[in-house]
């Protein structure tokens, strides 16, 4: 059986050397998919209501220049919000093995007799731990606070977000753009190729074949653009 990467001595070293890098892979996908469905929201919605194709790229461009924006900017706020708050955990057991390094320890101890160790083993591993206050306090914000050390960059993350949106949000929009004979037809088999793919690629980190998550992702796109189509061609007479 072909496994994921070696386990040689040698190899095991260069992969803890180079250390754990952030994923942006969910970044890329949410603003992926939320490109592609909004913007085909918008073209079905007009197209629904029997409005021109100069509607459609208006309508479609700003969506995708102030919505990607809005999309990048929720996102930055987001990771920023969790990157600020794991700070100020850090600060706060810092402050705590200053002033209470006993009561400290104690908190270090239960958490590892509840991973099994014991006796002297545990007492061992505890002095260990903190002798050294960055790995106790890595060990208090991950185990007591139930943070990730490896967080996202979240400048990295909104421009992941974006560049996706606007990428994947494109797709809708260029037929019409390039005036394509049966433009809507077009665009839907765009639209339906770039929800597929999306979902076809994050199975990569996941366990469902590509095919399953391709469809899936491709239904949950389609639900949402039919919506759009409806509302819009039933509110066609009020325009």
């Amino acid at each position: 059986m072909k496994l994921e990467h070696s386990h040689d001595s040698a190899a095991i070293a260069a992969r803890l050397a180079a250390g754990q890098r952030p994923s942006y892979v969910r970044d890329f996908v949410y603003g992926g998919i939320d490109g592609a469905i909004t913007t085909f929201a918008i073209v079905a919605g007009v197209v629904g209501a029997a409005l021109s194709g100069k509607v459609i790229l208006i309508l479609g461009i700003a969506n995708l220049l102030a919505d990607g924006f809005s999309m990048a900017a929720s996102n930055y706020s987001g990771a920023k919000t969790t990157v600020d708050d794991l700070e100020r955990i850090r600060e706060i057991e810092k402050k705590h093995i200053r002033h209470d390094p006993d009561g400290e320890r104690e908190e270090v101890r239960q958490i590892l007799a509840r991973k099994g160790l014991e006796g002297q083993t545990l007492e061992d591993v505890v002095a260990t731990i903190t002798a050294n206050d960055e790995s106790w306090i890595d060990l208090m914000v991950t185990e007591e606070y139930g943070f990730s050390l490896n967080q996202p960059a979240p400048f990295t993350a909104a421009v992941a977000t974006f560049v996706a949106f606007m990428i994947c949000g494109a797709a809708p929009i260029l037929p019409f753009a390039f005036e394509m004979p049966a433009a809507f037809t077009v665009s839907m088999a765009m639209t339906g190729v770039v929800f597929f793919l999306i979902g076809a690629a994050r199975s990569k980190w996941a366990r469902a074949p590509w095919w399953r998550s391709g469809l899936e992702t491709f239904a949950v796109g389609s639900v949402a653009a039919a919506t759009a189509f409806a509302v819009g061609y039933f509110l066609r007479d009020l325009m």
